[in-house]
């Protein structure tokens, strides 16, 4: 009896304090986004799978990453990817991909049943984030490989986009992630080109 009295009497306490209040998640979840147009897709070729990019390490975690201009690689808890980076690109560059090429056939390579795609499109990112003046860069490597086929020779690419406004590690980041899809889209319109 005299245990149930303390224990309702520091739950009473702690409650008026404030420690077992409820506490706000004030996390903003960010997700990329196509932005070639849509359009019915009619055509079933090219076929291509899209594999999931390989990332920097520190790109690879959910917090959204920004530079500094002394090299320091700042993240916030409170920015987050609302999936995987690397799922993510592969799933807007499909898209981006598809609606360019006019193709139902151009699909993340998980979302293939069997090996009937024609080529996998590998994208190596070595960069990703704001620079030290807020302008989103995006350097990888990408290769269109046929299924059968000799093995292709990868391709630079780099996009600098400007978001309009110096983009701040602490502020929303939706001008940021607008430039980051801005980002994707060329790189589509880019592969695009050598269909």
């Amino acid at each position: 009896m005299i245990m149930k009295a303390i224990t309702l009497f520091l739950t009473t306490l702690l409650a008026a304090c404030g420690v077992l209040a409820p506490v706000k998640d004030a996390s903003v979840n960010y997700l990329l986004e196509p932005l070639v147009p849509e359009r019915r897709i009619t055509g079933a070729s090219p076929a291509i799978a899209i594999a999931r990019p390989s990332l920097p390490g520190y790109l690879d975690r959910q917090q959204l990453v920004s530079r500094g201009m002394d090299g320091r690689m700042m993240m916030n808890s409170f920015h987050l990817w609302a999936e995987p980076l690397d799922a993510g690109i592969a799933r807007v560059t499909a898209a981006n991909l598809a609606r360019l090429a006019n193709s139902l056939s151009i699909q993340p390579v998980e979302t293939y049943v069997t090996l009937d795609y024609q080529s996998l499109l590998e994208i190596r990112v070595s960069r990703f984030e704001p620079d030290a003046s807020g302008k989103v860069v995006l350097e990888c490597t990408w290769k269109l490989q046929p299924v059968s086929g000799r093995v292709t020779d990868p391709r630079p690419f780099r996009a600098v986009i400007d978001p309009g406004a110096p983009v701040q590690p602490g502020a929303p980041q939706t001008a940021r992630v607008a430039a980051m899809n801005e980002a994707l889209a060329s790189l589509a319109r880019e592969i695009a080109r050598a269909l």
